[in-house]
């Protein structure tokens, strides 16, 4: 069988008497390099290691914890590919109905802090096992942060979940590195000096330790984080400045006087090389044939035929939690390790002719923003592409466009669509236009979206998004290519509501502009403080950790549900809402207006 074990037999069936590693993760077990669990596990056995899969394991007592006996070197858990809390709540705070992540879509698989909840009971199974947390929901809170669902402030998940260790980041490199200093025989507790980790430290002298070390900066405490919004604005703006892997130090946030969390600097990024060796692993590509008489998991059909060709962003969204996960440096796959992918998915019997994706966090990004940053590191005081693109920025699609067309000529691929979305202002800066003539002519079916985030320049300024002239700019372009191209292709535009700076004026303006324009937005978002991002330290402290000037910021759920309700005025239902919040400015004489 060549999907991992998930039962005891399957791991007698493959002659193991004990596995080196159970793998715990709030997911169905899909074996597709678009889940972190697969990723991990693959290159874990890569490296000779054994790992079994207790995917969405019963969490009420500790016995599904012991399924295939002690794991010889840990438990590695995760809560999934989606925050648990985001997984199960709407920013209303409603219940979600369904999980495109479990099978069938059904809801209820994964408790609510799911990595908490799993090193609870993994370390109930076998007190003397170690337990090393990972994943989204782990990196994010790695440090003392902002709780949406609490509306507190809550410790480091290190230590709520009372894991050995955590893995933050992209874990490729570290899990190996721990795996291999677990099987030397080292203890978990020592193992404290691995880059892309966070450990904890008990010692009385902690000041004397890390105080006098030029490359560590201590964080405000935890404490001061708790009782001041200005001392969590500054440490959230040094994490910041801390998180790349040339520039970053290791940091300290103390939560007594012998107690502290360690962060180890930022892991490299992957290689080239060591980014196509990871694709290549024998995935399967799909999820584990025991959620067949299920209906499968949903969650598969948009990556199944789809390709990862980069990792990180530096398009720097203050919304965005990748920059805080995934890193502000591009690294991308070869042309050849794509193209191969390309021919493995046209090979299955089940392929129809249409790559549904080549792209990452942002398609069209190839490399790093500026060659500087492979030997320098990324700037700590100024943005790749905010407020305006830097001089140093190499803006070039041909590296892409190459791949693109090559793709297109595969015996059997009828499309090759772009579906995780471009950065207009990059499409922008490029001198050449080949980029988006292309894209136009054979990489979209009728629309294109795209993701301007709103209209009002102050807003967007706190977004970190380009000024509203930009995304003008290239609408204009995009209609003047597809008529000469003789394509009826329309722009959805993407926008977020209640976001930090957002004023209910900000959101009557954005009604305007799409009556004005003709838009109607296929999806709103109302803006979600999830843990480590930019926008979220503003929505918690209500200041700008970079000027540290105050912000306004939409909290009550009242106005939530009027900046909603304007992005969709043309809807009868929510008629009530956008009277009320146009009287509740004065506005009283757009009544009529925005219908």
């Amino acid at each position: 069988m060549a999907f991992l074990p998930v039962t005891k037999k399957e791991m007698e069936e493959r002659g193991w008497e004990q596995p080196d590693f159970v793998l715990v993760t709030g997911d169905a077990y899909v074996d597709h390099p678009s889940f972190g669990t697969a990723i991990i596990s693959r290159v874990l056995e890569r490296h000779g290691y054994k790992v079994a899969i207790l995917s969405q394991p019963d969490w009420k007592t500790a016995e599904d914890f012991r399924r295939f006996g002690k794991p010889r070197l840990g438990f590695l858990i995760n809560a999934g590919n989606v925050d648990s809390m985001v997984n199960h709540f709407s920013v209303f705070k409603h219940r979600r109905r369904q999980d495109s992540y479990s099978p069938g879509g059904k809801t209820g698989r994964r408790p609510d802090r799911a990595v908490i909840v799993y090193s609870g009971r993994a370390r109930e199974a076998y007190k003397d096992v170690p337990v090393i947390i990972g994943g989204l929901e782990a990196s994010l809170r790695r440090f003392g942060h902002y709780d949406y669902w609490e509306d507190r402030v809550r410790r480091s998940i290190l230590l709520d979940s009372k894991a050995d260790l955590l893995i933050y980041g992209m874990g490729e490199k570290a899990v190996v590195e721990i795996a291999e200093a677990l099987d030397s025989g080292i203890s978990a507790r020592d193992i404290g000096w691995i880059r892309g980790t966070v450990c904890r430290r008990v010692s009385d002298d902690t000041d004397q330790d890390y105080l006098a070390q030029g490359d560590t900066a201590v964080l405000p405490s935890f404490d001061e984080i708790c009782s001041s919004r200005e001392e969590y604005a500054q440490s959230f703006l040094i994490q910041y400045k801390n998180n790349d892997w040339i520039l970053g130090k290791q940091l300290v946030e103390r939560y007594d006087s012998r107690l502290c969390v360690i962060q180890n600097p930022p892991m490299e990024p992957l290689s080239q090389l060591e980014l196509d060796d990871i694709y290549e692993l024998p995935y399967e590509g799909t999820y584990h044939p025991s959620y067949e008489t299920d209906g499968g998991v949903p969650a598969i059909r948009e990556v199944r035929f789809s390709i990862v060709s980069n990792r990180g962003c530096f398009g720097g969204c203050a919304f965005c939690a990748l920059t805080y996960h995934q890193g502000r440096e591009v690294r991308a796959r070869s042309r050849e390790s794509i193209v191969a992918e390309a021919r493995r998915l046209s090979a299955l019997p089940d392929f129809k002719g249409y790559i549904h994706d080549v792209g990452g966090p942002t398609a069209d990004f190839r490399g790093p923003a500026c060659e500087k940053q492979l030997t320098a590191g990324v700037c700590k005081h100024r943005d790749c592409l905010w407020p305006a693109p830097c001089g140093q920025m190499k803006a070039d699609h041909r590296d892409y466009l190459s791949i693109l067309r090559e793709l297109r000529e595969l015996p059997g691929v009828k499309k090759v669509f772009i579906r995780s979305g471009i950065r207009f202002d990059y499409v922008m800066a490029d001198k050449r236009d080949d980029f988006l003539w292309e894209l136009c002519e054979h990489h979209i079916s009728g629309t294109l979206k795209v993701a301007p985030e709103h209209v009002s320049g102050r807003v967007l300024a706190k977004m970190r998004k380009p000024a509203p002239e930009v995304f003008a700019a290239f609408a204009e372009k995009y209609r003047k290519i597809n008529e000469k191209l003789g394509k009826k292709q329309y722009l959805i535009p993407y926008f977020i509501s209640s976001h930090p700076g957002s004023t209910l004026h900000d959101a009557v303006e954005l009604a305007l502009y799409l009556k004005k324009s003709g838009f109607v937005p296929d999806q709103v978002q109302d803006f979600y403080p999830t843990p480590g991002t930019l926008s979220t330290c503003m929505y918690y402290t209500g200041l700008d950790p970079f000027t540290m000037e105050e912000v306004y910021v939409p909290r009550s759920m009242d106005e939530k549900k009027m900046q909603r309700a304007l992005l969709h005025f043309n809807k009868k239902e929510n008629r009530p809402l956008v009277e009320k919040a146009l009287k509740k400015i004065g506005r009283q004489d757009l009544i009529s207006v925005l219908r």
